[in-house]
């Protein structure tokens, strides 16, 4: 139900299926990234006591997008920071990506509504390099994790 897509010791992607289900509050990502990601459960009546955020000097290097899949089908493909293609999983309504490092591409399979969410501010097409990707019929998929 989690799914970690690393390479050469480097996490590229975290997935997490529509299937997980745990209670309490589980964090996905390590404490050095700069985008975090966790899934929280909590039994009707659980008060979370009411907070701010302080303002805490943080420095990003590199934009990482969480993908929230609302409907439809997406394959995503991964590549290494090299733009090696390495492989594709698919993700349905209700799953969840982040998307760490390395380089990734994505095709519609069934029609989709997701949410898209990323340190900004987006400075356009300086924010990202554009490179030729595979086509469907290279796609190596992985099935996602029955954990």
């Amino acid at each position: 139900m989690i799914d970690q897509i690393t390479h050469q010791n480097q996490l590229l992607a975290l997935i997490v299926s529509q299937r997980f289900d745990k209670p309490g509050i589980h964090f996905f990502t390590p404490n050095e990234l700069s985008q975090q990601m966790a899934y929280m459960r909590h039994p009707v009546g659980k008060a979370i006591q009411p907070h701010v955020h302080n303002p805490v000097p943080r420095e990003v290097q590199y934009t990482q997008e969480v993908l929230f899949i609302r409907k439809g089908k997406l394959r995503v493909d991964f590549y290494s920071n090299h733009q090696k293609y390495l492989e594709s999983r698919i993700l349905e309504s209700g799953d969840v990506i982040l998307l760490v490092t390395g380089g990734h591409g994505f095709e519609v399979l069934e029609e989709i509504e997701m949410i898209e969410v990323k340190q900004g501010p987006y400075v356009g097409e300086q924010d990202k390099t554009r490179f030729i990707g595979i086509t469907a019929e290279q796609a190596k998929i992985v099935e996602l994790s029955k954990l």
